[in-house]
């Protein structure tokens, strides 16, 4: 089974995907999904990419909940920024030293700050271990060191140790 489809759960989630975009449950719909789902998931098994080991679901679903809060928190404090007549931030880089080294963490994580409102992943050295964002509004470096690590390093140490 593994020859033909490397990565069920990716398929599987994929179709799903397929099919809220399409928003149609009809045959050729369903079919073409499917292909998509195999072809892909194949394609996928080809690159000999590590299989993903999530070792705390609890800790995922809790980090995701975080992320989805964090996200609003951000959006309602840029939307502030900007329509602010006299906008008054500090925008800059922050580098923050890492101790996660799973590809799947990094890439998590990159997703996390990319999609939080008023920070972007800007460079990642693996041989130093450090991560380099860029802030809209830096209050306070330290801060925002530990705001990374404890809210987000840290569960996904958990998750994918």
């Amino acid at each position: 089974m593994t020859r033909w489809l490397p990565h069920p759960w990716f398929a599987l989630w994929l179709l799903v995907a397929w099919l809220l975009l399409q928003q149609s449950l009809a045959a050729p719909t369903i079919v073409l999904g499917i292909v998509l789902a195999l072809v892909l998931s194949w394609a996928l098994g080809k690159l000999g990419l590590p299989r993903v080991r999530v070792r705390s679901l609890g800790t995922l679903l809790v980090l995701l909940a975080r992320v989805f809060a964090d996200i609003v928190r951000s959006n309602i404090a840029v939307a502030k920024i900007i329509v602010s007549p006299w906008p008054r931030y500090t925008s800059g880089f922050v580098t923050i030293p890492l101790e996660i080294t799973s590809p799947y963490a990094l890439a998590l994580l990159a997703c996390i700050i990319t999609a939080t409102p008023g920070t972007i992943w800007v460079s990642h050295d693996s041989r130093r271990q450090m991560l380099l964002i860029h802030v809209l509004d830096v209050i306070d470096e330290a801060t925002w060191i530990a705001h990374i690590k404890q809210r987000y390093e840290q569960p996904l140490l958990r998750i994918f140790r």
